[in-house]
């Protein structure tokens, strides 16, 4: 823990130390969140972070925790946390819509994996957020008439981005420290960078999916949006596990935290490809520039790596994700195709058009790219990028109403993104400062399979970049 001048994000640790000093309960945290989900909806414009929410079920998670505090008896150290998780996991009673206006018509009877490890952490559930609908888009926006268009909390009138567009907003404005979401072609990582907190995208597998709408079977991995790297750390260490109700991880390694707190970065290698780093913005090239130095500073070197067929890979990655998602709503596209925003139609249809052979020669290109990067991570520990090439897009009046289809922006935020979801590798996006316009910049660690300790550990040292972290425009400060 780093003592910091100026204004900082409450995390994890900020709560414990309330609930364990006597301060606060988690009962009078629940009260004051309530009454903060009644305002943050009403304002104007209102932050649409949260889009289903129970005050008795928020009341009866942290009624259980502060009897659990005053026995001494606690369960984790998430134990009277308050979390959200995006509306694409089963929460039970909540519909699970997944960013429609026709899907999940009854509450949900069942919990998904990762929200009933939440509930025997001891965490407190405060609902389920905001989404752009069915995962299709980078933005966040969703117009539709359950979800409206969730905004930035740097700037109210800038998209979070997507897909997990309502856990990021919730995070960033103090609603809780913790929220789950679901990443398949960027979708923790983008909107993390847009609002300016810390995203982490686990290894294919590594953290349980069951109970997640099956968007796309090969792409998509589950991870935490925090307020900072220990607390990304944590909610991993409790998440981070074989389920047998999700077969894809079950031969996964041990989760570990090794060397996550050495106090530097000797002897870590760290490959950058300049050409592929370069694509972006100049004020995030600039940042992310100096915070490849600062790294540098700590003891780690830099080694100049060629990422090959990165073209290639991103085409692949399109086709496999989109022909997944089209297969998934096929009945859907038939049934409720006028009840769907028109991006979400547009995004289909092209998937449409993907033939069976494009599907097989784009798994053919997965699997050379996961052998040019395994004999790249035996020369290095991680690879370094921006983590979008731009900041957080403006909002417009006309989106409000119809959506929003920019499509060269989709395929440009989600540039430095695609590889962790095509090959399953994972990667770690940490705020390293602001443009002209105050919107935050990320830089992106991703690592070779399973090695999410080596993330944590360069992205403990990537926040001592940040010499300030800025306060939101929308901030309420919980414990206060």
């Amino acid at each position: 823990d780093s003592a910091r001048n100026g204004f900082s994000f409450k995390g994890i640790k900020d709560y414990l130390e309330c609930y364990q000093s006597g301060k606060l309960t988690p009962s009078q945290v629940a009260k004051n969140i309530i009454a903060v989900l009644e305002d943050c909806d009403k304002s104007t414009p209102p932050l649409r972070a949260i889009v289903q929410w129970d005050r008795e079920q928020i009341m009866l998670m942290a009624e259980a925790s502060t009897t659990r505090y005053r026995n001494k008896c606690t369960l984790s150290c998430l134990d009277g946390i308050p979390v959200c998780l995006k509306e694409e996991f089963k929460v039970v009673p909540y519909h699970h819509r997944v960013g429609t206006v026709y899907l999940g018509t009854q509450p949900e009877t069942e919990d998904a994996t990762v929200a009933k490890k939440l509930r025997e952490a001891g965490a407190i559930i405060i609902g389920v957020s905001n989404m752009h609908e069915l995962g299709t888009g980078t933005t966040g926006c969703n117009p539709n008439r359950y979800h409206k268009i969730p905004r930035n909390p740097y700037n109210p009138n800038h998209f979070t981005g997507g897909s997990s567009s309502g856990s990021a907003a919730a995070v960033a404005a103090g609603l809780c420290p913790v929220a789950l979401g679901t990443d398949g072609g960027g979708s923790v990582r983008i909107p993390a960078s847009f609002c300016g907190v810390v995203g982490l995208k686990g290894t294919f597998g590594r953290i349980s999916c069951h109970g997640s709408f099956p968007l796309s079977y090969s792409t998509v991995s589950v991870g935490p949006i925090c307020t900072s790297v220990a607390d990304a750390a944590i909610v991993y260490s409790i998440l981070a596990e074989p389920d047998l109700l999700y077969p894809y991880g079950l031969k996964q390694p041990k989760a570990t935290l090794s060397d996550m707190c050495a106090p530097d970065l000797k002897g870590l290698k760290l490959g950058v490809d300049w050409t592929f780093f370069k694509a972006c913005d100049a004020e995030v090239l600039s940042a992310c520039e100096k915070a490849v130095k600062h790294l540098q500073s700590l003891g780690a070197s830099v080694v100049e790596v060629s990422l090959p067929e990165t073209e290639e890979a991103r085409v692949a990655h399109v086709i496999c994700i989109l022909s997944e998602m089209r297969d998934i709503v096929q009945p859907d596209f038939n049934k409720h195709f006028h009840e769907m925003n028109l991006e979400t139609r547009a995004s289909l249809a092209l998937a449409s058009q993907f033939t069976a052979l494009d599907y097989i020669k784009a798994n053919r290109q997965r699997t050379r790219s996961m052998r040019f990067l395994q004999e790249i991570f035996s020369t290095v520990n991680c690879i370094l990028t921006p983590a979008v090439p731009s900041t957080a897009p403006r909002i417009y009046e006309s989106d409000l109403l119809t959506g929003s289809s920019d499509m060269s922006f989709t395929v440009r935020s989600m540039r430095f993104m695609q590889l962790g979801n095509f090959i399953g590798i994972p990667g770690l996006v940490v705020p390293i400062g602001y443009s002209a316009a105050g919107l935050p910049i990320s830089l992106q660690v991703m690592a070779k399979w399973w090695d999410e300790a080596v993330l944590l550990r360069i992205g403990l040292k990537l926040e001592q970049f940040r010499d300030q972290t800025k306060k939101p425009s929308i901030y309420y400060d919980i414990l206060a």
